[in-house]
């Protein structure tokens, strides 16, 4: 930039309010003079989702049938978790329940495992071609699962690894999506798309039963790879509006490797420190989570034997599907606490699985199954909103991810561990007992994010607000290149 273009600058801005002159920043010091460019940061900083429109409702429609196809499979594993648990039991093998509850649980377990992996996956390829793998992965892993429906080992890999990994990465850009299209309505958006599992939950068990009973495991498994391959539909659709996050600048004094990880994953999430309490929170809370999904149907067989033992299962379904939209409404109100709402839902789901094998009706078990279904719903609706609150959107997607990452290990563990302890004893009361616990130990461990101030916060480089751009009279050369961005259709001699 010549001197006169400074100078003339400097005028322009005194005209539109902002007393400053211009000095270059450290590193343009050092150099001896200026380079313009405009950042991209401002366009990511300016960007507003449009809150709807036809296109977005049909984004959330997607959404919805990949959240409800996922999760509906995975939620419903009990009805095929007893075909497979009679399998063992005919052939002697004594850790039946261990060992049919460990396919659901890696499966479960890869599904979130695997979500920082989309993360990331999201940043370099897209959310739409991510999502479209996803969907490929989850198809095959069900049509090979169809060739070795009486090979537990075999099932291991295609069901569990195979589909719970098209699974992770499918789930988190079906809910990171949802960022592109709505903001106002981000809180009802993310409940209307979560309570599609809720749907497939209800709906799948009458199906998996009568297909079970009447055609064998293996025409199930390959009825459901048709079914999942709905995902790739739903995953071209999505079409992202928000531009990328900008890449984050190569220092020469950092290593290749360190480089290379800070490109790959977004470090300013792990500065914040609610979101690290939040990430650590709910993990510990979901030792006990997913138990009542894969146990309460056998645990209906033993206590209630003449009962449906889908009934639960789908009580658990229908209640999620309005905790979803009910939570997702009252997470959008002003003044709501959504990270309170979500450890009110924490410790009722903790008090509802300690009381179930405490129930002597069955009648009283479903009303159990009623309540730990509407404060499952309101957990899973207030995931996406929570990370968009902590991280914005720029750190949302990769928030999501690594947050269900963390969460695999107590998801996978606690249903086999239940398994164990029930073979063992012949009851499910210490099992339930033991998983009503950590729901409610996450939810006080998360009291302290209530007192965590985040320091000020650091403005980014695209910000022309006078009062940030101006320090003592100055103006950055780092946000120089914005100001002529703003001024360059006024005043023609500016580059842009």
């Amino acid at each position: 930039m010549t001197e006169t273009e400074t100078n003339n600058l400097s005028s322009n801005l005194i005209v539109s309010g902002i007393k400053a002159s211009v000095v270059p920043s450290k590193t343009e010091q050092k150099n001896g003079n200026a380079t313009v460019q405009v950042s991209s940061d401002e366009t990511a900083k300016d960007f507003e989702p449009p809150d709807g429109t036809w296109r977005g409702w049909i984004i959330m429609l997607s959404a919805f049938l990949c959240n409800g196809v996922i999760f509906g499979i995975i939620n419903t594993y009990s009805v095929i978790y007893l075909k497979i648990q009679k399998q063992l039991e005919e052939s002697g093998d004594t850790e039946a329940s261990s060992k049919a509850a460990l396919v659901g649980s890696l499966t479960i377990g890869s599904t979130f495992f695997l979500s920082p992996v989309s993360g990331i996956l999201v940043d370099k390829i897209g959310i739409r071609k991510t999502t479209v793998l996803g969907g490929i992965l989850c198809a095959g892993g069900m049509f090979f699962s169809s060739y070795c429906a009486t090979n537990v080992i075999a099932l291991y890999f295609t069901y569990g690894v195979c589909f719970g990994s098209g699974a992770a990465l499918a789930y988190t850009p079906s809910l990171a999506i949802l960022g592109h299209y709505f903001k106002k309505y981000l809180g009802i958006a993310n409940g209307i798309v979560t309570a599609g599992s809720s749907v497939f939950t209800v709906a799948l068990p009458i199906l998996l039963n009568y297909l079970i009973e009447n055609t064998g495991l293996s025409t199930t498994f390959q009825l459901l790879s048709i079914i999942t391959g709905l995902m790739i539909v739903s995953g071209i659709l999505f079409k992202p509006l928000a531009p990328p996050a900008p890449k984050p600048m190569k220092k020469e004094t950092r290593s290749a490797a360190h480089n290379l990880a800070r490109s790959l994953i977004n470090f300013d999430n792990w500065k914040k420190r609610k979101y690290v309490i939040w990430a650590v929170s709910i993990p510990m809370a979901l030792f006990g989570y997913f138990v009542p999904y894969v146990h309460i149907s056998k645990f209906v067989t033993v206590n209630f034997p003449e009962e449906n033992s889908s009934y639960p299962v789908m009580c658990i379904g229908f209640a999620s599907f309005f905790g979803r939209l009910l939570f997702g409404m009252v997470a959008d109100l002003p003044r709501i606490n959504r990270i309170l709402l979500q450890q009110l839902a924490f410790v009722m789901i903790g008090l509802m699985t300690l009381l179930l094998p405490l129930t002597e009706s069955f009648l009283l078990l479903c009303i159990f199954s009623l309540g730990m279904g509407l404060f499952d719903g309101c957990f899973i609706s207030l995931l996406g909103p929570i990370a968009y609150d902590i991280c914005g959107s720029a750190g949302a997607t990769q928030a999501i991810g690594f947050l269900l990452g963390l969460c695999s290990v107590p998801l996978t563990i606690g249903p086999p561990i239940a398994g164990l302890i029930y073979d063992h004893t012949g009851s499910y009361t210490l099992p339930f007992v033991l998983a009503g616990i950590p729901p409610i130990i996450g939810a006080l461990c998360m009291c302290s994010i209530h007192f965590v101030k985040e320091g000020p916060r650091k403005e980014a480089v695209g910000d022309t607000d006078p009062k940030h751009i101006t320090q003592n009279g100055f103006v950055d050369a780092g946000n120089l290149n914005l100001i002529l961005f703003k001024f360059k259709s006024q005043y023609s001699c500016y580059p842009s």
